[in-house]
């Protein structure tokens, strides 16, 4: 599975992971005329910088055949950076937090299964929390233990 590809990848370039959620199908969010999305939240210990992270992530991204043709058009895989510790970071092409935590059901639910506790740096709530305010009504539904 892509999955698993993308774990491997993640390993070898950005560091350990320590932290995996089960795997969740939603229907597809943004662009919905697509076939239905797989997430999963890992945390992982690294000791590169956000800005070569997301170079790291592109380029795994690439060699897993994602090509970036619209904003939430069909794509083989996805990886975005939620959080680097509790760093606020703001530049170009990379925020972190992710700025759409808070709305996405499909991102809260396997991120409070490994961190509910983590408190958002700015907007000062737990992911535990966000969740429980997120109005997102798409049903995330737990696949297996990815």
């Amino acid at each position: 599975m892509i999955l698993e590809k993308a774990r491997a990848k993640i390993s070898h370039r950005l560091g350990i992971i320590i932290k995996k959620s089960a795997l969740y199908e939603t229907a597809a969010w943004g662009k919905t005329d697509q076939p239905s999305f797989y997430n999963q939240v890992i945390e992982v210990k690294s000791a590169i910088t956000p800005v070569d992270m997301l170079a790291a992530i592109n380029i795994i991204e690439e060699e897993l055949g994602r090509v970036r043709r619209e904003k939430w058009g069909e794509r083989v895989i996805d990886i975005d950076i939620l959080y680097y510790s509790n760093r606020v970071i703001s530049l170009e092409k990379l925020n972190i937090p992710h700025p759409g935590i808070q709305d996405r059901r499909f991102t809260l639910v396997p991120l409070v299964e490994i961190a509910p506790d983590f408190l958002h740096p700015f907007l000062k709530k737990t992911n535990q929390q966000l969740l429980n305010e997120c109005t997102d009504p798409l049903e995330v539904e737990r696949m297996v233990n990815g």
